[in-house]
């Protein structure tokens, strides 16, 4: 699971270091308290728990506390939840297709203008409150051909689209 390419660029946004993918490793191989994490992999136990609870804070582990009778000290013991993971890439992708096809739907649906000078881009009815002006430097604004910009959309939703079916395919097995 954790060779996979989506699965690895997500959970490197919640890792400083590449290096320290082998914590997540360990709690998939339920390697338990945050002590043994830090001595199997010889990662400090302070940074083996900025880690730990930085995934806890981003729903991706739980832990189950324990008190030593003798010592009174807790233990944690760590567990992955690669169900998270799934749910969090799959609201991601959703989100990203929603918000793209947001996107393609207005553009779609109005015309656009531009400075001449590259200061704004604006729909018709801002364009028209600005009486086809730049209120930057007082240029003409002029109609820009917005085809190209609905293409890269339309290219933008079919790739995440071809993602959220792989994470689909990835998680189901």
């Amino acid at each position: 699971m954790l060779k996979n390419k989506i699965v690895l660029e997500y959970l490197n946004g919640f890792i400083e270091n590449e290096e320290n993918i082998v914590i997540i490793e360990c709690l998939l191989k339920n390697m338990g308290s945050d002590e043994e994490i830090a001595e199997k992999t010889e990662i400090k136990l302070n940074t083996v728990r900025k880690i730990l609870y930085k995934l806890y804070d981003s729903g991706l582990t739980t832990y189950k506390r324990s008190k030593d009778p003798e010592t009174q000290w807790y233990t944690y013991f760590w567990k992955f939840d690669m169900n998270n993971v799934y749910s969090n890439l799959n609201e991601k992708y959703e989100m990203y297709v929603n918000r793209l096809e947001k996107l393609l739907k207005f553009e779609e649906d109005n015309i656009f203008f531009v400075c001449e000078n590259g200061h704004l881009r604006v729909d018709y009815n801002r364009a028209n409150d600005l009486e086809f002006i730049c209120p930057d430097c007082a240029n003409k604004i002029v109609f820009k051909d917005n085809n190209e910009r609905i293409s890269d959309i339309t290219k933008e939703i079919k790739k995440y689209k071809r993602i959220h079916v792989k994470v689909n395919k990835l998680f189901s097995k």
